[in-house]
């Protein structure tokens, strides 16, 4: 049985996944991630867990054979709790989830938990293992200091930054409630004190032909392609953008390959942009990111190789 670690929100490509495990026979189990909490029954033991969910199916731990750790939400805090307990709720619930996810560790799993957990935590170690396997990564700081910033602007930007914050509101296929990157010039640098409250992650604003969406799995690439030269970011680019699948060069998905490979990921969603200087510039990978737009326009089988890939592995585990 494959468990599939989501939300209660998530729709469409988890669907899919779902359908072709139907196809194939594979017997799932849906938990979402964000009632893991009252809403749940749920013991764990030296000896595993079971697990009774917020509709009533119950799984126990020596069923499961594979994990799909599709995209993990914060856990829901009941909204009658006093405000004093509330912390507690969700520190013992989310220490209790660790401890569920981490006794199916010796499963395979998409992404292992650990790895995930390690890279998507950590962007400036992204960036440190794009530039070791020979991606051209923007210069890059990360901080509160206004003076360090505003030295790193004068001497690498070029009258123009962009600064964006770690993480983001939400991570979702329209980019609602998204937090956008945003563009730092001259005149917005004079604000830049407020910085100390909320560090950021700063680099030069690079001018840009289009932007790419790559989902790379296991050695292969879906790859989807925006003309959004007029926006920081895709996912608040409004009017005539549409998504077309795009071929990598050869050198550059080596070089992911063995990005990925370093970084211990099966799965993720890479941010690259292709430069007006010619150059491939990597931002980011995100292991939980978003493809559905790319299965969705491109009818990329992104969910089916997902789901290829664990049963695999699985079959190779028993």
């Amino acid at each position: 049985m494959i468990l599939c670690i989501t939300h209660s929100r998530d729709f469409y490509n988890i669907d899919i996944f779902f359908e072709y495990l139907k196809s194939k026979n594979i017997p799932y189990f849906r938990l979402n991630s964000d009632k893991l909490n009252n809403d749940q029954k749920i013991s764990i033991s030296e000896n595993g867990f079971e697990l009774t969910d917020e509709s009533g199916n119950t799984i126990k731990s020596e069923e499961i054979t594979a994990v799909w750790h599709r995209k993990s939400w914060q856990i829901n805090i009941p909204e009658e709790l006093d405000e004093d307990y509330r912390r507690i709720f969700f520190k013992e619930y989310s220490t209790l989830r660790y401890n569920l996810f981490t006794a199916l560790e010796h499963l395979p799993w998409i992404n292992p938990f650990e790895n995930e957990n390690k890279i998507d935590g950590n962007k400036m170690l992204q960036l440190n293992i794009a530039k070791k396997h020979g991606l051209t990564v923007p210069k890059t700081i990360f901080s509160n200091d206004a003076d360090k910033i505003t030295a790193f602007f004068h001497e690498y930007c070029n009258g123009k930054m962009v600064a964006k914050l770690h993480g983001v509101i939400s991570k979702s296929m329209g980019g609602e409630n998204f937090l956008s990157t945003n563009i730092i010039d001259e005149d917005a640098l004079e604000g830049i004190a407020d910085i100390e409250y909320c560090p950021m992650i700063f680099q030069p604003y690079i001018e840009k032909e289009y932007e790419l969406r790559i989902v790379y799995l296991d050695g292969e690439f879906f790859t989807g392609k925006i003309n959004n030269s007029e926006n920081t970011d895709w996912r608040i680019a409004q009017g005539n953008y549409f998504w077309s699948a795009y071929f990598l060069p050869e050198n550059i998905k080596q070089n992911l390959t063995a990005m990925m490979n370093e970084m211990g990921l099966y799965i993720g969603a890479i941010d690259m942009i292709k430069g007006a200087d010619g150059s491939y510039y990597f931002l980011e990978v995100n292991p939980q990111g978003e493809w559905g737009m790319l299965q969705k326009d491109l009818d990329f089988p992104i969910a089916q190789r997902i789901a290829d890939n664990l049963i695999k592995r699985m079959k190779t585990n028993e």
